[in-house]
């Protein structure tokens, strides 16, 4: 009786060790990214500082506005907040290739060697992709957004807007115009996993390009040109998922699959 207590304990042991184990090296990765994203932060703060990054965010804003206006803070703290967080949001930003790669290097050992050829080049495209849509947004939405809003505006108001209301407007768009530009590698994964097929893809095209226009009308301001802006691409950046689906479907299939024939899957 005893001997079986005993074995159970170092069978319930044995089995903690790879957990305890897992956990251990979690922390490591957590720390590893949290450094790194400290790094760039410490980097950024002494060049070019949090308040020149505030600036060059505020660039495509103030451009538009008549010459002489400023954006203004109507919080005590918000001259340091705003800053702080553009800083933060920046070193992230930065930081966010090492903190992918940690991510990848902690899933890749439980990984077949298909998988890890169909994860790897996913979490590099949709880095990519996201800062695609974070520049596009950045160097070409935001001017031509500002410059049709402010073509608009009476000669007798003066626009100034607060800076934490554009910093919350700025991260909104950027969010949202980074995760459009994520659609290829939704349509790559979900036909990959076998979730949709392609015939059903390229039939649901249509359907597309409405849900594009509405979800441009929900997450952008209430005017053409940034609707425009963001539908467009979507619907661009799907054809392009459904393409690059075809290729990456054939060159990360699973060596069982390789060897089953087309007609009879």
């Amino acid at each position: 009786m005893s001997d079986t207590g005993s074995h159970d304990t170092d069978t319930l042991k044995a089995s903690e060790q790879p957990f305890v184990q897992h956990l251990k090296e979690l922390r490591d990765r957590l720390v590893k990214s949290f450094i790194a994203v400290a790094v760039m932060c410490a980097i950024l703060s002494l060049y070019p500082g949090p308040a020149q990054l505030y600036d060059l965010l505020a660039a495509p804003l103030v451009a538009q506005l008549p010459q002489g206006t400023t954006l203004i803070a109507t919080s005590v703290i918000s001259p340091f907040l705003v800053p702080l967080k553009i800083l933060l949001m920046a070193g992230f930003l930065l930081a966010l290739p090492v903190v992918l790669y940690q991510a990848w290097a902690f899933v890749a050992p439980g990984l077949y060697a298909h998988e890890k050829r169909l994860v790897f080049p996913l979490v590099m495209s949709s880095t990519f992709l996201f800062f695609t849509g974070v520049a596009f947004c950045y160097f070409f939405v935001f001017g031509q957004v500002f410059k049709f809003i402010q073509s608009f505006a009476p000669k007798s108001i003066t626009a100034a807007p607060d800076i934490e209301a554009y910093l919350s407007f700025v991260l909104t768009m950027f969010i949202a115009f980074g995760l459009a530009f994520e659609v290829p590698i939704v349509v790559i994964v979900l036909a990959r996993m076998g979730f949709v097929t392609i015939e059903k893809l390229k039939a649901f095209r249509s359907y597309f390009i409405v849900l594009a226009f509405i979800i441009a009308a929900i997450v952008t301001p209430p005017d053409v040109v940034s609707q425009l802006a963001l539908a467009i691409p979507m619907v661009i950046l799907y054809e392009i998922g459904i393409w690059a689906a075809q290729i990456f479907i054939k060159h990360t299939k699973a060596p069982e699959d390789k060897d089953t024939p087309a007609g009879d899957a």
